[in-house]
């Protein structure tokens, strides 16, 4: 990685490769890389899960994304950040969404990191269609 900051945010259809996205961070100037997966669970809301959808406006939220790993490497003393976003159907285990931060200290990698995935979560347009055990189906929330 270069002396200069750098991130990069993107939708993701076909499953997320953490290590590669990790290796991408590294930097012989941090001593810190922070990551956060977000992966599928079992359950939501006291009921069995057994998949989901996530959906996307990917035009948008491609755009927003990238907003927010910008300003995150604005507001943060870090030199890298990465995430990545599923779309399409999804297996209880799935990374569902990474977000990885490389600075030359933890304060600063665990804070933009926390950041960042608060931020998409609250901010980019990707909807959560959760399939259950008892063959029901709903929109949820981000969470």
């Amino acid at each position: 990685m270069s002396a200069t900051r750098r991130g990069q945010f993107r939708l993701n259809g076909h499953g997320i490769d953490v290590a590669a996205l990790r290796r991408s961070l590294e930097d012989p100037h941090c001593g810190a890389v922070v990551g956060f997966d977000g992966v599928v669970r079992d359950h939501h809301g006291g009921r069995a899960v057994s998949a989901l959808r996530y959906e996307a406006y990917a035009d948008l939220a491609e755009r927003e994304g990238q907003a927010i790993v910008d300003e995150a490497l604005a507001r943060f003393d870090v030199r890298g950040i990465v995430a990545e976003h599923r779309v399409g159907l999804l297996a209880i285990g799935d990374v569902a969404v990474y977000v990885g931060v490389s600075a030359a200290h933890r304060d600063a990698a665990f804070a933009a990191c926390r950041h960042v995935i608060d931020e998409i979560k609250a901010r980019v347009p990707i909807w959560k269609h959760e399939r259950y055990g008892d063959g029901a189906a709903a929109w949820i929330h981000p969470d």
